[in-house]
């Protein structure tokens, strides 16, 4: 989920970033260069996921059915630090349609950085794709402003 919005963001010339685990860890190797993420210093995942939610107005969780591992771990860091959140299932809704409910979450909220997250590859192979198309049809409808946040 996080390389679909960050292609999509990247795609359309919309300033986006975030934070890395240490030595730019996936679970498919090194994160290419071409993705502007800062690696967290001694850090894994989960510190990953917590500086995201800190350093953004909100959050867009992407899911396909149940919520697990660090998606699940995403939404208690919001909770916790009662960051706005919006989840989104992807199994239930099309791309279009999810951008149309993430404009809203992020007009309700007042979003200018928005944090996306969501399931590895591994456990839903379609998550890249699908939250690349609705990054591109939001950041269509969101031209001018705001920067997205990995």
């Amino acid at each position: 989920v996080d390389r679909g919005a960050l292609d999509a963001a990247l795609d359309a010339g919309f300033p986006c970033g975030g934070w890395c685990p240490m030595e730019r860890r996936a679970e498919d190797g090194v994160i290419p260069g071409c993705y502007p993420l800062v690696e967290l210093a001694g850090s894994g995942y989960e510190e990953r996921t917590v500086r995201n939610v800190l350093d953004s107005d909100g959050t867009a969780i992407i899911h396909f059915g149940r919520i697990e591992g660090g998606t699940r771990f995403t939404m208690e860091c919001c909770v916790e630090r009662g960051k706005p959140f919006e989840l989104v299932d992807g199994a239930r809704i099309g791309p279009r349609d999810a951008a149309l409910r993430l404009a809203a979450f992020i007009e309700r909220c007042g979003i200018a950085v928005l944090n996306v997250a969501g399931p590895r590859a591994s456990k839903a192979p379609q998550a890249r794709d699908y939250a690349r198309a609705v990054m591109k049809h939001l950041l269509d409808g969101r031209r001018g402003g705001g920067r997205a946040c990995a």
